[in-house]
């Protein structure tokens, strides 16, 4: 299938690693300009290094913290001043701490919306007029299983995430409301993947990776290249049709009926 990706140009926030770069990946081998941010100069060099080999299409890279509201917008002016569209955002953020509901201060959920939350909103914001200007856009909320159903001890998570659905879900509406149909949003929340990160938990906690497999119905956890080809297809123009969306990528995980 041809996800006509070839010729747009697409931005991943925090995509020097983990889920993030997988995406970047993806998105660069289907033929995408691609542009990353991460706050580690070095991971996002090693980044740029990996996807220029990959790539069919330039690549581009900033060191910035995607908290940095003006940070952001300057990204996206740059973008779009030297590559055109911006015609796919993908919104991502690292995670919240750990932890349950009580141990966080009031300043700790703050910081948890600053990640989560307003990161994806300004992302969003900056990118939107130039889809409207372009006649395409896909914007994409990279979230958690928890956007979906609470993870027990990850109360930060639990909060912020859903905010980020909410959000999603009034930017679908008032786009069709602006007969805006060309610009699609949706939502990505992977479960438990096969990251570093994941794997650093795990020893954390003196456990192993293949130990959090129990709840999952397939058995296994899921590769970050595989959420990189959901992330692949929601930019995709055969998904035009789906807008609105909440798409787990957790091997079953998930519970809920809706």
């Amino acid at each position: 299938m041809d996800l006509g990706l070839s010729g747009r140009v697409a931005m991943v926030a925090a995509g020097t690693d983990g889920i993030g770069l997988a995406v970047a990946r993806q998105l660069a081998a289907e033929g995408a300009t691609v542009s990353v941010c991460g706050r580690s100069t070095g991971r996002l060099e090693s980044a740029l290094r990996l996807l220029e080999k990959e790539a069919q299409a330039p690549v581009h890279g900033v060191a910035l913290d995607v908290t940095d509201h003006d940070a952001v917008e300057g990204w996206v002016t740059e973008v779009a001043g030297r590559y055109g569209g911006p015609h796919v955002v993908v919104a991502n953020a690292g995670s919240p701490p750990e932890g349950g509901a009580e141990r966080f201060a009031v300043a700790d959920y703050r910081g948890a919306l600053e990640l989560s939350l307003l990161s994806a909103v300004t992302l969003s914001r900056a990118a939107l007029p130039h889809m409207r200007s372009a006649g395409y856009g896909r914007v994409l909320f990279v979230t958690s299983l928890s956007a979906k159903q609470p993870i027990p001890g990850l109360a930060l998570s639990n909060t912020v995430r859903p905010a980020v659905v909410g959000y999603a879900n009034a930017l679908v509406h008032e786009l069709a409301a602006a007969g805006e149909g060309a610009v699609t949003v949706n939502v990505l929340a992977p479960g438990m993947t096969r990251t570093a990160t994941l794997q650093a938990w795990a020893d954390q906690l003196e456990g192993c990776v293949d130990g959090l497999c129990a709840d999952i119905p397939l058995g296994r956890l899921a590769e970050p290249a595989e959420v990189g080809a959901a992330a692949a297809f929601l930019a995709s123009v055969p998904a035009a049709a789906i807008t609105g969306t909440v798409l787990p990528v957790d091997g079953g995980a998930t519970r809920g009926l809706l």
